[in-house]
């Protein structure tokens, strides 16, 4: 039990550091950025409840709000990303397995597992960028800005997941 918080710890150091160190200075063609420490808040097993997931996605993206200088934006959206967690992860997962599931592409399969990366990521990318242009004046750059964002960052987690071995 103390050993999985310690590893929970040292992911949440290693994330926060990684985004706001190297990540948050990747902007490709001006749209895209990738936003991995959400791989923190989609890797916890599925029986976590609701309340401690919000409370880790909380310090998750104060950390990085912390670090980036953005006032509660990364924080909020983290929140509505674990709060809408176990919803995605019902519709994307049979119920027989749902139990003690870390969610993997080898424990759920590529496709269950990319549909719930791809839900989860957009929700996510949805509400930071709406909360970061606070406008809908520039629908379609914000739009841009989503897709490519989501798009990058799927594909960095896939990459981890690739590179993972357990």
């Amino acid at each position: 039990m103390i050993i999985n918080y310690l590893h929970k710890i040292g992911w949440f150091i290693g994330l926060v550091l990684l985004q706001v160190l190297i990540l948050n200075n990747v902007h490709i063609a001006g749209y895209a950025t990738p936003f991995l420490y959400i791989y923190l808040i989609l890797k916890f097993e599925s029986d976590v409840p609701r309340n401690a997931l919000m409370l880790w996605a909380f310090f998750l993206g104060l950390a990085v709000d912390v670090f980036s200088d953005t006032p509660g934006m990364n924080a909020a959206a983290t929140v509505l990303l674990a709060f809408l967690r176990p919803t995605f992860l019902r519709l994307f997962v049979p119920r027989d397995t749902l139990d003690t599931l870390v969610p993997a592409v080898r424990t759920m399969g590529i496709s269950p597992f990319l549909k719930y990366l791809v839900v989860s990521v957009l929700v996510h990318h949805g509400m930071l960028l709406t909360l970061e242009f606070f406008s809908f004046a520039h629908i379609g750059t914000l739009l841009l800005r989503i897709v490519t964002s989501a798009l990058l960052t799927v594909t960095c987690i896939m990459a981890v997941e690739g590179i993972r071995k357990k």
